[in-house]
């Protein structure tokens, strides 16, 4: 099975590698020593210091692999080739809700940069899904979780 590109701008390939050098330089080195640490107070079956630092330890490895992963696959969108035509990915478009008559904004963004608190949305999202490909003035329906919504995208910009 191919593995999919990981959509990502610079600035959040950055972060993703800083991220990566903290868990491996830092993180690692702080569990090893809580682990050598837990080792010394004896019997390590029934030492619950030893089995957290043992559990943490399985996590921040998982999540350096996960890391490594969207680095290895990791498509840098460069932002100012976004194409404003149609929306794609890593534009950002103002939208009104028909059902409410509220204005919303997002950028559409890979998944790995996805904050909808910020208004970044995936593109993987069923709204990201939706809006792309279609030009400013388009009416679309979208299901989401709560039902349906109903929006015109107003603009699209970089």
């Amino acid at each position: 099975m191919a593995e999919q590109d990981v959509l990502i701008t610079l600035e959040g390939l950055h972060k993703i590698e800083e991220e990566l050098e903290h868990l491996k330089t830092v993180r690692r080195k702080e569990v090893a020593g809580r682990i050598k640490q837990a080792i010394e107070f004896g019997d390590i079956s029934e030492n619950s210091e030893y089995e957290d630092a043992k559990n943490e330890q399985a996590f921040i490895e998982g999540s350096i692999l996960a890391l490594e992963k969207k680095l290895k696959n990791a498509r840098v969108v460069d932002e100012k080739d976004v194409n404003i035509d149609v929306v794609s990915e890593y534009s950002t478009v103002t939208l009104l809700n028909l059902d409410t008559n509220e204005e919303m904004r997002y950028q559409i963004v890979g998944s790995v940069e996805a904050k909808p608190f910020e208004g970044k949305i995936s593109n993987e999202s069923p709204v990201g899904k939706t809006l792309l490909g279609h030009p400013a003035g388009k009416e679309v329906a979208v299901t989401v979780p709560a039902g349906e919504l109903h929006l015109r995208i107003l603009s699209i910009n970089k």
